[in-house]
Parts: structure tokens; sequence; C-alpha cells
């Protein structure tokens, strides 16, 4: 057993990539103050081919070269897209018929290995603050609330270890079903650079 090399993997190019169809799945950040945790977040979401990130609030925007440090180029191959208010982006999505459930721990959430997801729904997932988690005022708007099962002292996890696990658990249920995005982004979108995929005004670095 040995390990492969980056040229044995058969990754597609980030051309290629841009190309392919997409999970339908959206991540929405809820001012999520890290950029180190941004940056994995782009990254997962290149992993697990989601088709748009949302950041929202105090979320900052590539480029800047501490997201860059953990997205590893994944702003380049991720569609994503600004709003200043969280309630923003989830009515959008709402609006568009996907159905959007916070990752939290509120009364009523779904433990993530109860949850099923369904062949022609869209899903988005809202992950929030390092500190104070999802806004009470967005999981007021979500369709409900997905939680990770725990059995440590802690009860929480890091919010881009977070979006990992449950961004891959929806990946997995929506590949075995055969779940592929009907090309909501346009080919001509997909054959532009990913950065102007993104609508954003002026971030402060």
């Amino acid at each position: 057993m040995h390990k492969l090399s980056a040229s044995q993997l058969n990754r597609p190019t980030p051309e290629e990539f841009i190309r392919m169809p997409r999970r339908p799945l959206y991540v929405i950040l809820d001012n999520v103050r890290s950029l180190n945790n941004i940056g994995s977040v782009f990254r997962t979401c290149d992993a697990f081919a989601v088709e748009k990130l949302f950041l929202c609030g105090i979320t900052a925007c590539p480029p800047h070269r501490d997201i860059q440090r953990t997205a590893l180029g994944a702003t380049e191959t991720v569609a994503w897209e600004y709003f200043e208010n969280t309630a923003q982006a989830v009515e959008k999505l709402k609006n568009e018929g996907v159905r959007v459930y916070a990752v939290e721990q509120v009364q009523g959430s779904v433990s993530l290995d109860d949850f099923e997801v369904e062949k022609g729904v869209r899903y988005a997932l809202v992950l929030g603050n390092e500190v104070f988690g999802v806004a009470q005022d967005v999981v007021d708007m979500c369709h409900g609330a997905l939680e990770v099962p725990q059995e440590g002292t802690k009860h929480s996890l890091n919010v881009a270890v977070c979006a990992g696990v449950v961004t891959w658990d929806l990946f997995m249920k929506m590949r075995r079903l055969g779940c592929e995005e009907e090309q909501s982004i346009s080919s001509a979108e997909r054959h532009r650079p990913a950065l102007c995929w993104y609508c954003a005004p002026e971030r402060p670095g």
C-alpha cells in the first residue's frame, strides 16, 4: 500500500470542474468571523460539489490571503455570493424553492443520521458564528434544523469541521440517490472564470 501522487488521483482541472454538474446543495455562512474557517468551508464546498456558497454579514469575502491559506484555490472553483444580511440569503433561496436547514442545537432538531434527502429537492445548510451559532431570527426562517450527534463533553464542533461533517453526509446521501443539480448556473456562466461568479460589494480586508 503506497500513497498516491496528485497526478494519480485523476482530479479534474479547475476548468473541467466548473463545467461539471453540482449536487443540489447550498451552504450559507451566518457571520462567521475566522478567515481560516471561511477558507476551509470553500475547500469543503469544492470537495463535495456544492452548487453555491453564500457569505453573509461579517463573513469575509475573497480575495484574501488568510482565506486562501486554507481554501488552497477553492475560491476559484466554488461559486459564491455575498449578502449583508443572512436573512436575505435565506429568503432568496426559499423563494427559489430550496429547503433551508439551520445546523444548530434547537428544540425539535433532527439528528443528522436520521435525516433523509429527497430526489428532486434542493437543500441549503446554514452554519453560524463561532461563538453565537446561527442567529435566532435566521433559525426562525428555516424549514428545520439538523444536529450532529455527539457524545463528548463539549457538545460542539468548530464551524469548519461541522461544515465538513454535514456537507459530506448530505453529499453521500445525494450521491446514492443520483441527485445532481439541473444546471441552475447556466452553461455560459460555467464557462467564465470562477472569480466572475460572485456578487459582492467592496468588503474590508
